[in-house]
């Protein structure tokens, strides 16, 4: 299980750090893909594999497919490095309009990338909701 919020930089390359605390659970490659709220979600591939069943298992509903690709013409298999980095695809770094400074979660069965202001903002509608 995936908890805690945590704040990388990006290096020159465009690559960062994730959280140790989340690597072990993550393995070596893992599935990265548009998420709601203009975010990325990050899979490991046991997860995605388990996603991708159960789309499966309900067939090409109608109302399932726009769902269906947003989510998987999205999604990149991407490798983490011997030193726990990860880069993103242009395409998707776009998409979350990630800047320099990024916000990694943990949200139970994923891990959530989000540019800073939008976690920032986010956040605090949670807190005035929940706290």
């Amino acid at each position: 299980m995936f908890i805690g919020e945590y704040t990388h930089t990006r290096d020159e390359k465009g690559r960062f750090s994730l959280p140790a605390k989340f690597r072990k659970e993550l393995g070596r490659k893992v599935v990265v893909t548009r998420g709601k709220d203009k975010c990325l979600f990050l899979y490991p591939t046991r997860t995605w594999s388990q996603i991708s069943k159960e789309v499966e298992a309900r067939g090409h509903v109608e109302s399932d497919q726009r769902f269906e690709r947003f989510t998987f013409a999205g999604a990149s298999e991407i490798e983490i490095d011997s030193i726990g980095r990860i880069l993103v695809p242009e395409f998707l770094r776009k998409f979350a309009e990630l800047g320099d400074s990024l916000v990694i979660t943990g949200v139970h069965d994923r891990v959530e990338i989000w540019n800073e202001k939008k976690w920032d903002a986010y956040r605090k509608k949670l807190e005035s909701e929940y706290a």
